[in-house]
């Protein structure tokens, strides 16, 4: 209210010119976790970081001697490794935010272009041969292996077929468009001699044809006919012989420093390791014992330095891995979900289980890395690819309940 002098005439109220000042204050709004992604799409990313992660340290571990041996730098495996993670993980999670339907409309470009780089690398000078496979290509200095992204490419392009034609209405004549992309991809890997990675492609064939809902017959007949070209594949070339006949009978008795070196020196890594393991960077097989340490029998390296613990540890990812694949697929009616991720499951967890085998000595060699553990660029990045198409897949509302046909309420 106003003031008076003394003399009894009202004056104005004071006014402080200068009063506190607050503190300048900025809100960042983030969305809340519901609608960034999934607990699938969580819980599919962090078994992916940490196996990767975990490889990445094996890597390290397992190549470190023999590098320092070769090229006078024990961490040149690694660097290539860790720069490859790094792609693959930022590709990984930018594919996990695009709409499911650019990956439909992306898949026979992916599949072509996959397909075209692997018959320039078996057909031309541009393919290099690594231990009797022709599986690399120098791209811009930098040795690729296409046939890991005909993986890729092969697993949209049947998921997009399947997104458009109900597989359990089809027969042998329709399922001719799956044929022609399946035997593209089989083909042009075995023309680089590659037959692991074919039984590979085959199992991805396989597990898109089942969880598409093919009908059983059907799939027994695709099974069986693969089966039977397979074997006579295995049977076509000397050193795939020599590797079934030391496998399944007995034959390394009288061979331990020829074909049978790789396996024993994986057993007695494994038997060395114990239950709690030498410790990680303790392994002797490293030492120029085990031949691709870093590579398909990294696995005996884990066993070596973490003992029967780690192993154990390393297989429970692998089967929660193929836990959230499962719930991906069995949650959604969308049919291009289902086939993709099915495809995935046999791709990422069948392989590693392929490996697991090969090293404990329970299948034959034939020489398939471990997903995400072993050392190879290509390997790596198609990896987390695969996965990020089905973090992409699994980040999809969920369809609307419907309406009870009988009493009209929602389930």
């Amino acid at each position: 209210m106003d003031t008076e002098t003394a003399t009894g005439r009202p004056t104005a109220p004071v006014v402080p010119l200068f009063g506190p000042r607050r503190a300048t204050t900025f809100r960042l709004a983030l969305p809340p976790l519901p609608k960034v992604g999934t607990g699938n799409y969580y819980a599919l990313g962090a078994i992916t970081l940490f196996l990767a992660v975990f490889g990445l340290v094996m890597v390290l571990s397992a190549s470190s001697v023999e590098q320092g041996q070769d090229l006078g730098n024990p961490y040149a495996d690694f660097g290539k490794q860790a720069m490859a993670e790094g792609l693959g993980v930022a590709a990984m999670l930018l594919l996990s935010r695009v709409r499911p339907r650019l990956l439909v409309v992306a898949a026979p470009w992916a599949f072509t272009a996959a397909i075209v780089l692997q018959l320039l690398t078996v057909l031309t000078p541009l393919g290099t041969t690594v231990n009797g496979n022709r599986n690399w290509i120098r791209v811009a200095g930098t040795s690729v292996q296409p046939s890991e992204f005909v993986k890729l490419g092969l697993v949209l392009v049947l998921g997009a077929f399947f997104a458009r034609k109900k597989a359990e209405r089809l027969g042998v004549t329709g399922l001719a468009p799956v044929l022609i992309p399946a035997g593209l991809a089989i083909g042009s890997v075995l023309l680089g001699k590659d037959l692991g990675t074919s039984l590979i492609i085959g199992g991805i064939v396989f597990a898109g044809l089942f969880f598409a809902g093919v009908r059983t017959p059907v799939l027994l007949l695709f099974g069986g006919g693969a089966g039977v070209l397979f074997v006579i594949m295995a049977l076509t070339r000397g050193s795939r012989v020599d590797r079934l006949a030391a496998w399944s009978g007995g034959g390394c008795a009288g061979d331990v420093l020829g074909t049978c070196w790789q396996s024993q020196q994986a057993t007695w890594a494994l038997a060395n390791g114990g239950l709690f393991g030498v410790g990680i960077g303790n392994s002797v097989s490293k030492w120029f014992w085990l031949p691709e340490a870093d590579n398909d029998f990294i696995l005996a390296i884990i066993g070596e330095e973490t003992g029967l613990v780690g192993l154990v540890v390393l297989l429970a990812l692998f089967v929660a891995l193929t836990v959230v694949f499962l719930r991906i697929s069995s949650g959604t009616p969308d049919r291009f979900t289902r086939a993709v991720t099915g495809m995935a499951l046999a791709w990422l967890v069948g392989q590693a289980f392929a490996n697991i085998a090969v090293v404990l000595g329970i299948a034959p060699v034939f020489g398939v890395p471990l997903p995400f553990i072993s050392s190879g660029g290509s390997s790596m990045i198609a990896n987390l690819l695969a996965v990020g198409c089905v973090m992409a897949l699994a980040n999809q509302a969920p369809p609307p309940a419907l309406d009870h046909p009988s009493t009209g309420l929602r389930p």
